[in-house]
């Protein structure tokens, strides 16, 4: 079997021969079309425009995921962060909320669950009003009328925990002291 070098040396005349006219023109434009064929060039640059802004994107809905939820507290301030004295009197309060609280959980409200809904979520719009008075207190840390606001607004939640305990234990009361069928719903 003959190896490639004796088939070269063989065929010498056929190798030496110079190709066509125009094969190199006909050799690049089968290249071209075959390695850029259905390609068309594109620029990076709106590639790396979408991604900025992907990532513009990202970065700040996690800051604002971070403010909002994440870190609310940064943004409010409490009344025991003005003062020692101040603090004592938001532990107060905070001690009478709770203890309204697990006396309004003790009572039994179970018989309408629509009041008990209504009742939570009267709370609950006490409570998002403490916290606007929270960021005020942060934006002006020496506001009087805002301390002063915060100190009333614990008084008058703990006032209306207390009418709420008092009414329900009076109608807790009454259907106690009532026929069965006469029965008012808590």
């Amino acid at each position: 079997m003959k190896t490639i070098d004796e088939i070269i040396r063989d065929n010498r005349d056929f190798f030496e021969e110079e190709p066509g006219e125009g094969h190199l023109e006909r050799f690049n434009r089968k290249l071209e079309s075959r390695f850029h064929a259905g390609s068309i060039k594109r620029s990076i640059v709106p590639y790396l425009l979408k991604a900025a802004v992907v990532t513009l994107l990202i970065t700040l809905s996690s800051l604002w995921t971070w403010d909002h939820f994440v870190s609310p507290e940064r943004s409010r301030m409490a009344l025991g962060d003005v003062s020692p004295q101040y603090r004592e009197v938001e532990n107060y309060y905070l001690h009478q909320v709770n203890l309204m609280e697990s006396e309004i959980g003790t009572i039994n409200i179970s018989g309408n669950p629509e009041q008990k809904k209504m009742l939570n979520s009267e709370l609950r719009s006490m409570d998002s009003v403490y916290v606007q008075l929270q960021k005020e207190l942060k934006a002006n840390p020496d506001d009087e009328r805002i301390i002063n606001a915060m100190i009333e607004h614990y008084q008058t939640k703990v006032e209306v925990m207390n009418f709420i305990v008092n009414q329900l234990k009076s109608i807790r009361n009454e259907n106690q002291n009532t026929p069965e069928d006469e029965k008012v719903s808590i």
